[in-house]
């Protein structure tokens, strides 16, 4: 947790000079000449859970980093109406204490999300873009930790490798800098169980770059 503020304070002082560098390099966001795209770089944190019909899975939140690409396409000309995706290195998974004893699973996925925005102007290059959309996840790494037990296993052991869900939030732009908040609602069941049922949950924060 200490290192991932660590390296979003450190992203979050280098925003000025991105910004006086968007500056000279404005994009005109409502052309009619023409349709407008952009790309990104976006660093976050993520507050993840799983929701679990088994005891022994649902769990509390624990934090993991996300970063990653992604690119944006203006839908219609005439209209501030944007899809975007990318990929993205997401941590998730959760936290427990079972019997006395810590447990924790770390789920890593590549993740591919698939938004609509809409960008509100609000004032002088300032944009609020409230979005609607969902996400595909294949796991890639993962461990499930029992410190009571001194034991460690793949958390593939236990489920399965593909997620997806739906996911809302909403995001502000100035110029270059884009920040934003968001929940990704899973609804992949990903236990191997065929009783009980497990599905993902996670909060995010994101901030970056749009060129």
């Amino acid at each position: 947790m200490k290192k991932i503020l660590t390296l979003l304070l450190a992203v979050a002082i280098a925003m000025p000079t991105f910004a006086q560098f968007g500056t000279k390099n404005k994009r005109n966001r409502f052309s009619h000449s023409n349709t407008e795209q952009y790309y990104g770089l976006r660093l976050g944190l993520n507050v993840a859970s799983l929701s679990s019909d088994d005891a022994h899975i649902d769990s509390d939140s624990r934090s993991g980093l996300a970063f990653g690409f992604i690119y944006g396409l203006q839908l219609a000309n005439s209209t501030p109406l944007w899809l975007e995706t990318g990929l993205m290195y997401s941590e998730k998974g959760g936290k427990i204490k079972f019997e006395g004893d810590k447990v924790t699973t770390r789920l890593t996925y590549l993740q591919v999300p698939v938004e609509v925005k809409y960008s509100f102007d609000v004032y002088d290059d300032f944009y609020i873009q409230p979005f609607l959309g969902g996400y595909l996840a294949l796991g890639i790494a993962g461990k499930i930790k029992d410190y009571g037990e001194r034991e460690s296993n793949s958390s593939y052991d236990t489920f399965n490798r593909f997620d997806g869900g739906l996911r809302i939030g909403c995001g502000v732009e100035y110029q270059m800098l884009y920040a934003e908040l968001g929940f990704d609602f899973g609804l992949a069941d990903i236990s191997k169980d065929d009783f009980d049922s497990t599905h993902t949950r996670n909060f995010f924060i994101n901030v970056g770059v749009n060129f």
